[in-house]
């Protein structure tokens, strides 16, 4: 029985100023810890983005290229494994300890496949780059970094499948200590490998990528640690049977899974080839696009985390048959996104010169050029912060009622059948260039908000 079926026998969602107060409440305090592992995740791509700034604008076009095929063959994983997270929680709900073992664990047996097809994507980066008409300098710069990160793959994987659960189950602050002890060594590693310091080889570029694998490592070797040591953890069985593979659960785990990773990894192609368009364009409007990209990236790491809480809080309501709260809960998450990034936009239009100095020294003559394009970005990127933030929200809550294929739909329309064509168009036969590539973004994730919007609202509101 799904959620709309079980709403309806339970009777029309009951709205209060006390319902969502408590559920506000409880929402913060799961999503703050979540919100501020994902600002630590970006971080390590703003990290290595300045990082790389200080190298010039060809090394900052190349790892532009690289970051955009590794985490665009991420995300698509990640989707995948982030049905972790409603398969946990709902079974966390039900009280269902058996449940939650063989979740976790068929999510890292899912890991550890999708690794070996993404270390192969990984290593044909630069020829997919050629072939989608970059240039050869910044496809073999491109290509350098990623044979480089692709090594720390499995250990990136393999901490998303066990975030998942210590999130799930309400235990987030142990992954955000990870997480912030990573950005700190990420950017030591980023200072001994790119600029060779205390003894070691000065990689440039390549040093990045090292770097990231290092950080990736660590993150999921301390997590795995912490799990296996905790005794609270030892009735989930998790690593016990984990040589024990379960037919059943990874069926239902990719069930979930793919239609969660097509939607992720659709969004980021519609962000994927904007790049690969604005490589067409220049070398210098494809840094100020990663400068401008990057800086929305950021910021869209609060309503991800949000809708990561979201998805939790209406999965463990489902398992509790508390459908009247997971309604309340999808709309307090959506709210709270929405509220963010307003505040976001309004910087963004307010002091695009000051952000954009974080990344480039706004004094240096070479720079000038990069630089305006990026403060003209960043106006566009005010406008689909918006978008962008209830969209993630939205896919949360979705996320958590298992409503996984209708949201690929969406996607697919909305990102590719929308935004990608309307960005094309503007850029190439309107002559609005790197601008215009931009404005299909926002038109683009209009689309997937309001549409997802009205299906969650349908869902929670059956007549």
């Amino acid at each position: 029985m799904g959620f709309r079926d079980n709403l309806k026998n339970s009777g029309e969602v009951i709205h209060s100023w006390s319902a969502y107060r408590i559920e506000g409440r409880e929402t913060l305090i799961l999503a703050l810890p979540i919100v501020v592992t994902q600002l630590a995740h970006i971080s390590l791509s703003f990290v290595d983005t300045v990082m790389v700034g200080r190298l010039g604008p060809s090394a900052l076009a190349g790892v532009s290229l690289g970051s955009t095929v590794f985490f665009s063959t991420m995300i698509f994983c990640m989707g995948i494994l982030l049905a972790v997270g409603p398969m946990v929680s709902q079974a966390y709900g039900a009280k269902n300890n058996d449940a939650i073992g063989r979740s976790v664990r068929q999510g890292l047996w899912m890991a550890l496949a999708l690794s070996l097809a993404a270390f192969v994507v990984a290593n044909n980066g630069e020829f997919f780059l050629l072939l989608l008409g970059q240039s050869e300098t910044n496809a073999a710069a491109a290509g350098s970094y990623l044979f480089a990160i692709s090594w720390g793959i499995p250990s990136f994987l393999g901490f998303i499948a066990l975030r998942a659960f210590v999130e799930a189950v309400s235990r987030p602050k142990v992954v955000t200590v990870i997480a912030l002890i990573g950005v700190g060594l990420n950017v030591l590693l980023n200072y001994l490998l790119m600029f060779g310091k205390w003894g070691f080889p000065e990689l440039g570029l390549v040093g990045t990528g090292w770097a990231s694998s290092g950080v990736f490592t660590f993150n999921f070797v301390i997590l795995l640690i912490y799990i296996a040591k905790q005794k609270a953890f030892l009735k989930y069985r998790i690593f016990s049977r984990l040589g024990r593979p379960d037919p059943q659960y990874f069926k239902d785990l990719f069930r979930i899974g793919w239609p969660i990773g097509s939607s992720m990894g659709v969004e980021m192609g519609l962000f994927m080839l904007t790049v690969f368009m604005m490589g067409w364009i220049g070398t210098t409007q494809l840094a100020a696009h990663q400068v401008a990209i990057q800086c929305a990236s950021f910021t869209f790491m609060v309503p991800v985390g949000i809708g990561m809480a979201t998805s939790i809080r209406v999965g463990q309501a489902i398992g509790q048959q508390d459908h009247n709260r997971a309604a309340i809960a999808g709309f307090t998450g959506i709210g709270f996104s929405t509220m963010f990034m307003f505040s976001a936009a309004l910087l963004f239009w307010l002091v695009p010169r000051a952000i954009v100095s974080l990344y480039l020294d706004l004094d240096s003559p070479g720079n000038a050029e990069v630089i305006e394009m990026a403060v003209g970005l960043l106006s566009i990127a005010a406008v689909f912060q918006v978008f962008d933030g209830v969209q993630a929200s939205v896919m949360g809550a979705l996320r958590g009622m298992k409503d996984t294929r209708a949201p690929m739909v969406i996607s697919v329309f909305s990102y590719w059948g929308v935004g990608l064509v309307s960005g094309y168009l503007l850029a190439f036969r309107f002559d609005y260039g790197e601008k215009g590539l931009w404005w299909g973004l926002v038109v683009g994730l209009a689309a997937a908000s309001i549409l997802l919007t009205r299906r969650f609202y349908h869902l929670s509101h059956p007549k």
